[in-house]
């Protein structure tokens, strides 16, 4: 019976964060996990930004302790459930844990925000300043002097490849953690497995970069985050088109999609973004300034067109879709165990 409810649970979550999002008056697991990374960080670039060792072994312990942390503290809540029987305030710790993890609505909002300003809205220095100051809150890279066009593509890019990141990594996770928790309340589970997703996206945001300081500080969180959304970018991949209107395509959209994303040097936000770009129509990579320096992107997509209002509408509601293609196939699958 915990296991159903536990089920139930980890689906009432997903609907809260799909209508709801994350609510204002709650502190987010993000921002303490973000804080925690920032002081250990600043205090080994502060002190040790010359000692490329030190910087590299720091790394790992500040990536090792975050996930350890994180995953314990969902652990504790867990077996508290289990063992107390579905006890009622740590079932509303883990509901509201799991939906904390999945970001649906706050990025499929925050991006389709920035296509509304740039279409709808006249263009004028403080609007530009506006939507500037939005796009930056989502990239890394920067686009201060980027023009609308670009503007449009880097919220379609973070789109794309946050879209696995911020939403079915998580949730991939979660349900192995499901899964696991019907053979023993001792195996990792939903929320545990959920929060360390979480500390090893945050951690791979903040430091796991490939210039100054983070290419030896973030290595280990770079490719700790490589590990993990490996498996679920390449359900993306194959389930996608699925949802879409070129299932008739199967197999040549997957192929493209692969093909242009495997020139990324990332193992993972190619082939997210691939898929998104060849099912919606639209051409992707190219150059991004990073801090002072230009980056020539692989293209994807070459054929496609520019990025739009009307193309971030198509690519949210294809992630809707795939969300709910993967519910249907996790209560199948739960049936089944």
């Amino acid at each position: 019976m915990a296991e159903i409810n536990l089920f139930l649970i980890f689906l009432g979550s997903i609907l809260f964060d799909l209508l709801i999002g994350d609510p204002r008056f709650f502190i987010h697991p993000v921002q303490i996990i973000g804080f925690y990374i920032k002081k250990i960080s600043d205090y080994l670039i502060n002190n040790f930004g010359e000692n490329k060792k030190i910087l590299f072994w720091g790394g790992f312990i500040v990536a090792i302790s975050t996930i350890v942390m994180s995953f314990s503290l969902g652990k504790l809540i867990e077996l508290s459930y289990m063992q107390l029987r579905n006890n009622f305030f740590s079932g509303l710790l883990i509901f509201i844990g799991l939906s904390s993890c999945i970001a649906t609505k706050g990025l499929i909002s925050s991006v389709k925000e920035i296509a509304e300003l740039i279409e709808n809205k006249e263009i004028n220095g403080q609007n530009e300043r506006i939507i500037k100051d939005k796009v930056q809150r989502i990239v890394s890279r920067d686009v201060r002097s980027s023009s609308l066009e670009h503007l449009l593509r880097s919220s379609t890019e973070s789109l794309t490849e946050n879209s696995v990141d911020g939403i079915f990594g998580p949730l991939f996770w979660m349900f192995i953690g499901i899964v696991l928790m019907k053979f023993s309340i001792f195996l990792p589970g939903p929320l545990s497995l959920g929060l360390s997703y979480k500390a090893i996206s945050t951690l791979d945001s903040m430091i796991g970069y490939k210039y100054g300081y983070f290419r030896y500080l973030g290595f280990f969180s770079a490719k700790i985050e490589d590990m993990f959304t490996f498996i679920p970018s390449r359900l993306v991949l194959i389930t996608l088109p699925l949802v879409s209107s070129k299932i008739n395509e199967y197999v040549l959209i997957i192929k493209e999609s692969y093909l242009d994303g495997k020139k990324y040097d990332s193992p993972n936000s190619g082939i997210s973004e691939a898929i998104f770009a060849y099912i919606s129509g639209i051409k992707l990579g190219g150059k991004s300034k990073y801090k002072n320096e230009i980056i020539e992107k692989p293209i994807i997509n070459a054929n496609g067109d520019i990025c739009t209002g009307e193309k971030i509408n198509l690519i949210c509601q294809l992630i809707l879709r795939l969300q709910f293609l993967w519910i249907i196939i996790f209560i199948l699958i739960s049936s089944l165990i």
